[in-house]
């Protein structure tokens, strides 16, 4: 390309770029000095003219920054943050993973901004006030006290922190629901698009909207059957009652997600779930909004590799990995595909011109004892979950 003047059309705004800049200048220090003026990349003259384009080069791209900044699709960064603010929501910060943990102990026993631990060492705070029932145990929430993605497996979460009288042990008998880190530039843009229908004629959409704007809320699916019939049948699929929304979250206070669904939901609609709120609106009146948890299902995968030439022993742990993430990127309700899943297993190649090896056998299905080569088919409340001691990687000599 040959340098031109900055321009803006109804593509955007073309800059020229540093290439094109230092080559007009040496043009122009030739018409004024001549063709023989020596410009040769070691010559000071021409070193002096690359630090001028340079300059120039790095004024443009910040020109360029500030125009991307007006629109949510370019914007990167604080940029980014300040317009979606327009949209009425702003970038999540990095939320906390929970987990239901299981306290035994002396019937009665009151425990004050109690605390334990997990294998890892981290803190998990449990509520202000967790009280043991009389037959000695009490389930509650823990909340980790570290941001972002922290996991724990069932047996994790076994020691005490803040010894109480009274309290014997605790141990979560169940996996915790992961926090999520600080949400991104892609998903936010993702989510501000997603926001525009919270003013929207459509209620549905509105409602999602509001769900995916909560803090803490991961993964969301929202279901709607506006027929008169409440049974499975082709234009109702998962057999949801007559003329309800069904709303199937993962994250989120359970007081913020019934908040949400009942500002957005239409007038007469009735809620649908096995988590029931009691909602307090503007005139005092009690109302009861219903939604679901998402159901975990521990997808087992069992996968045999056959080497083939060039063949290196990290290959097995990265299969593993890749199965792993695929598992763990699923949504709601998302069926666990044997042929994406052997496709993805498939990219761990180096180069797929040239494997270095191949698929022998890929089973997998919802118990160890019973896997096969067919899709893992996925209810509309339950979400596929890995398990790294359920995936099984083999090699094949």
């Amino acid at each position: 390309m040959t340098y031109f003047k900055p321009y803006v059309d109804s593509t955007g705004l073309h800059i020229p770029t540093y290439n094109d800049i230092l080559e007009d200048m040496i043009a122009a220090m030739k018409q004024i000095y001549g063709d023989d003026i020596y410009l040769d990349n070691s010559s000071p003259d021409y070193q002096l003219l690359s630090i001028f384009a340079l300059k120039q080069s790095d004024t443009l791209q910040a020109l360029a920054y500030a125009y991307n900044a007006r629109s949510p699709e370019t914007a990167i960064g604080t940029s980014l943050d300040s317009v979606v603010k327009l949209n009425g929501i702003k970038r999540k910060a990095a939320g906390h993973s929970t987990c239901q943990v299981k306290i035994t102990g002396s019937p009665f026993t009151q425990i004050t901004n109690g605390a334990v631990k997990d294998r890892a060492g981290l803190t998990w705070d449990l509520p202000a006030n967790v009280v043991i029932d009389s037959n000695g145990t009490a389930y509650t929430v823990a909340t980790c006290r570290t941001a972002g993605a922290v996991s724990a497996l069932a047996g994790d979460i076994a020691q005490i922190e803040t010894p109480t009288y009274g309290w014997i042990a605790v141990i979560n008998e169940v996996s915790a629901v992961l926090g999520n880190t600080q949400e991104t530039d892609a998903q936010l843009r993702q989510r501000q698009a997603i926001s525009t229908a919270n003013p929207s004629q459509t209620m549905l959409a509105g409602t999602k909207g509001a769900i995916a704007a909560l803090p803490d809320v991961s993964r969301y699916a929202v279901y709607e059957n506006d027929t008169n019939v409440g049974t499975v049948t082709e234009d109702n699929p998962h057999g949801l009652p007559a003329h309800s929304v069904t709303c199937v979250v993962e994250g989120g206070t359970n007081e913020d997600v019934a908040e949400a669904i009942y500002l957005h939901k239409g007038i007469g609609c009735y809620t649908n779930g096995d988590v029931e709120v009691q909602y307090t609106d503007q005139n005092d009146y009690i109302n009861t909004i219903r939604f679901y948890r998402p159901e975990y299902k521990t997808i087992y995968v069992k996968c045999t590799l056959k080497k083939y030439v060039g063949y290196m022993s990290s290959i097995q742990a990265n299969v593993k990995s890749a199965i792993y993430d695929y598992l763990a990127a699923l949504t709601i309700g998302s069926d666990v595909s044997a042929s994406v899943l052997a496709n993805i297993i498939t990219d761990c190649n180096p180069s797929l011109t040239k494997p270095i090896f191949g698929i022998k056998e890929l089973k997998l299905g919802l118990a160890a004892d019973a896997m096969g080569v067919a899709d893992v088919a996925i209810g509309y409340k339950e979400i596929p979950e890995p398990v790294y001691d359920a995936i099984e990687v083999q090699v094949d000599a």
